[in-house]
């Protein structure tokens, strides 16, 4: 084993960095199988899966999410604010603004929600095996 601290700590950044590939790639298999990609849930026009963070994810990040393509996305909702000044009303389909902005997270940050993210996916995979 390395006995030079940057050594060490150059190898344990390697270790990081091929385990969140590695991750990546078992996210976007499994988010491939699944199809139909579920809805997210409350939202009109996304499919996307909830990436819970557990405590390890950093807490002034809002909700991160799985796409159908397997990559991670914060999500956001909100008011298009331009399409009800094209429109000249307030109609809810048309004002609702869902975004999904992709993330490039450092690979330690990276494990954690996509570990969560593969074992959600994983879940529904299993569920639409037994047929719910």
């Amino acid at each position: 084993m390395a006995t030079d601290p940057l050594l060490r700590k150059a190898q344990a950044d390697v270790v990081l960095q091929r385990t969140a590939s590695q991750l990546h790639e078992l996210l976007q298999e499994a988010c491939l199988s699944l199809r139909p990609f579920p809805p997210f849930p409350n939202a009109l026009f996304t499919h996307a899966i909830e990436c819970e963070s557990d405590s390890a994810g950093d807490p002034d990040r809002g909700c991160v999410v799985v796409g159908e393509d397997g990559e991670l996305y914060e999500l956001e909702f909100g008011v298009d604010h331009d399409s009800i000044e094209l429109t000249g009303s307030w109609d809810p389909v048309t004002a609702r603004k869902e975004e999904m902005k992709k993330l490039d997270l450092h690979p330690r940050d990276y494990i954690v929600y996509a570990y969560n993210g593969l074992m959600a996916v994983t879940e529904h995979l299993l569920e639409q095996a037994e047929g719910g």
